[in-house]
């Protein structure tokens, strides 16, 4: 029993040093191969983002602050959208594809929605579990941030505004 504690405790440490790393900005991992289908049944891949600053946001129609953040979400891409910037929904494996075509279009989301049916890409992007989950990725394919919970979005914006004047 107190093997496994300790073990338990060892994976955590580790687990939280790569977070922290990975927060701080120490440590940019490039985005993971993923294929995303979006609403109107088109496919876009990650390799498509290379050149644009891009807001890869995991939610789900069932989650209050997803619902609750989505104006601000549209906000950050109608304001540098035009610079360069976009944003890709990207709605989890449980939630019926009725309802997020509904809340797309109720809402006149601008940017880019996805559902991953399957559940590969939050795989891929760290067996992502917890909505919302926020990746903010450069023009060169690599995680730069990550927020889970809603982002401290004057923050967000300030690191956007960064990102967009690298070359």
């Amino acid at each position: 029993m107190r093997i496994t504690h300790g073990i338990a405790a060892a994976a955590l440490v580790v687990f939280a040093g790569i977070g922290a790393w990975v927060f701080l900005g120490a440590g940019k991992a490039e985005a993971p191969a993923s294929t995303f289908v979006l609403l109107d049944g088109s496919r876009q891949t990650t390799a498509d983002l290379r050149g644009k600053v891009t807001l890869v946001n995991f939610w789900a129609t069932s989650c209050v602050t997803c619902v609750a953040e989505m104006p601000e979400v549209v906000a950050t891409y109608n304001k540098y959208h035009a610079q360069g910037f976009d944003t890709l929904a990207v709605a989890m494996s449980y939630d019926p594809p009725s309802y997020v075509v509904n809340f797309a279009e109720t809402r006149k989301l601008p940017f880019k929605v996805a559902i991953d049916n399957t559940g590969a890409v939050a795989q891929a992007w760290g067996d992502v579990k917890l909505t919302p989950s926020t990746f903010i990725v450069n023009k060169r394919g690599e995680i730069v941030k990550s927020y889970v919970g809603a982002p401290d979005f004057p923050e967000l914006h300030k690191l956007i505004e960064r990102l967009l004047a690298e070359t």
